[in-house]
């Protein structure tokens, strides 16, 4: 999720982000020279988040591959976005050793929630599609069961799966699978009294 730092919000440059982002107290995107301050998600955004990552951590391991969570940002062009996916997987040598930041993800997953559907669905969605690795970008609705998979077809061709309750979800690029009850496992829906 992301706001803007102020009203008017602060232009920066990369370098200047690169250097300045991690000595704050909370997490800032950076797009085309602005800031957002990165705000805090939901429980059920939170556990879904945890749940895959949980199932995907073995599993990728064992295949040379790390998977981050929520903390670790993905560098989307050098000069101009840097964002914090919920779940990231990378297989690139590169990456294996990374400290500040993903550069060749091969799957790149985010939560929705309300607040953060239209920009996941739209901005997020058309910078990540330009990174040449990614294979699978994956739309997990915290609001009810239900997941979307984009996947990498040939030439500029991104292949739509949608998933719901009963759905083995698959993720060809990682040849990992599980049925999508894992992802809301212990997920309460619904608001609070």
């Amino acid at each position: 999720m992301t706001i803007a730092i102020s009203q008017q919000p602060q232009k920066m440059t990369v370098e200047e982000y690169l250097a300045w982002e991690p000595q704050q107290d909370i997490r800032y995107e950076y797009v085309t020279g602005v800031v957002f301050a990165m705000t805090g998600g939901t429980i059920p955004h939170n556990d879904i988040a945890l749940n895959l990552y949980t199932a995907l951590r073995p599993h990728v391991r064992s295949r040379g591959c790390r998977v981050n969570v929520s903390d670790v940002k993905v560098q989307v062009n050098p000069e101009s976005q840097y964002y914090y996916p919920d779940v990231i997987v990378s297989c690139h040598p590169k990456d294996l050793n990374a400290r500040k930041f993903i550069r060749y993800p091969k799957v790149i997953v985010e939560v929705l929630s309300p607040g953060t559907s239209a920009k996941d669905r739209g901005e997020k969605f058309f910078y990540y599609l330009t990174i040449p690795t990614l294979q699978e970008y994956v739309l997990i609705d915290s609001e009810k069961i239900f997941v979307e998979r984009y996947c990498r077809g040939e030439g500029r061709m991104w292949l739509y799966y949608p998933y719901t309750d009963g759905d083995i979800i698959t993720l060809s690029s990682i040849e990992f699978e599980c049925p999508i009850e894992l992802l809301y496992e212990n997920v309460v829906f619904g608001t609070e009294d």
